[in-house]
């Protein structure tokens, strides 16, 4: 600022003020000297000394240590005393970090937020149960579905007339042979529910050496990849209102999953369908996609007015809560991030510790 100063009375104070980014303002605030604040005043109506002493020995004693201020103030006036103001006796308390929570609450734990990371099928799983209506009230089907997040492939589903730990360990388990998953390659996420938790398939997830994470309580978007797939099957237009029972639920889905993993055209996935995903043969479908628009754009390339056209592309990673990016270092602070790594995570020669990186609850065992 001193330099500025001298060259102001050179230059004058718009050309240096525009070289300083500066405003005239700031310019004013730091030449004026802050002026000295003064020393607040002791309020007339505080307590002095040896007053807030017999208040605190008044709330020390035997008879009132385990009294509320306004049982103190209320028994003293009965005796013809008063010594200050209910609230007055709370802040003195407070002052003298007295005043806390007495009651035995229980505290909920800090839960973290899961980052799951898949760059293939099979790398990370969630799960989740639905329940479906029938005509009798109160009576309901349990729908158990699998899905995979990179694909969106529904890999298992089960139809059940109530939720169980050992059908969705059963379920689990079938579905880990179908897929042929070795140990140490599967994430399994779910919400909290008591059967995503139950000691069945904990132990079975522990033998086969699958990672375990969970959604935060009363977060709605740490399962995104379950309740989409539930929301696209109960908007599907041959969903009822209302099974006629399990026999009539199981129909339905043995109609509809064919359908979602082998034709339905999943919006996520570049318009894939999941099984094309799943399956390895999106490179040849995307390829025919763009012959076909090479075509039409050989035709009329009127009709195209920027470039030509090119298939939507698949994402090369799905995330469950990407991580914020890192805020970029400032010159001479800190090295770089990693390159290929997710915001200060692990190198992407490890894909699966990418996938595991981070999960809330995670079961390493």
């Amino acid at each position: 600022m001193s330099a500025a100063v001298a060259t102001i009375g050179v230059v004058g104070i718009s050309p240096v003020l525009s070289a300083l980014n500066l405003s005239s303002a700031t310019y004013y605030r730091r030449r004026k000297p802050k002026p000295m604040r003064m020393a607040r005043k002791r309020p007339i109506r505080a307590l002095n000394g040896e007053e807030e002493t017999r208040v605190l020995a008044a709330l020390h004693s035997e008879r009132f240590v385990d009294r509320a201020p306004s049982e103190v103030v209320a028994t003293l006036l009965d005796e013809g005393q008063y010594l200050c103001s209910e609230r007055t006796m709370y802040r003195l308390l407070a002052k003298h970090d007295e005043v806390r929570e007495r009651r035995n609450q229980l505290r909920h734990p800090a839960y973290q937020k899961p980052e799951l990371l898949a760059t293939g099928p099979n790398q990370v799983w969630s799960w989740d149960i639905t329940k479906l209506k029938t005509h009798v009230k109160w009576v309901y089907l349990y729908l158990y579905v699998i899905v995979d997040i990179f694909s969106r492939y529904v890999v298992g589903w089960t139809l059940a007339d109530r939720e169980n730990g050992a059908i969705a360990t059963r379920l689990v388990a079938e579905t880990y042979d179908k897929q042929s998953i070795v140990p140490g390659q599967l994430i399994l996420h779910a919400d909290r529910g008591a059967p995503m938790k139950a000691k069945p398939l904990v132990q079975f997830l522990s033998e086969m050496d699958v990672l375990r994470s969970h959604s935060r309580p009363h977060v709605s978007d740490d399962n995104p990849f379950s309740e989409s797939q539930f929301r696209t099957m109960k908007y599907h237009p041959t969903f009822p209102d209302k099974f006629g029972g399990l026999d009539d639920g199981l129909t339905f889905c043995r109609c509809f999953f064919p359908w979602y993993n082998n034709e339905h055209h999943h919006s996520g996935i570049a318009y894939l369908t999941p099984s094309d995903v799943h399956y390895g043969r999106a490179k040849d479908v995307l390829r025919r996609r763009s012959a076909a628009l090479d075509v039409a754009f050989a035709a009329h390339p009127e009709r195209f007015v920027r470039r030509p056209p090119q298939p939507a592309l698949l994402p090369a990673a799905v995330w469950i809560n990407p991580p914020k990016p890192a805020p970029l270092p400032e010159a001479g602070r800190g090295p770089a991030p990693i390159a290929g790594s997710p915001a200060g995570g692990p190198p992407d020669e490890h894909p699966h510790l990418i996938a595991g990186w981070r999960s809330a609850d995670m079961d390493l065992r």
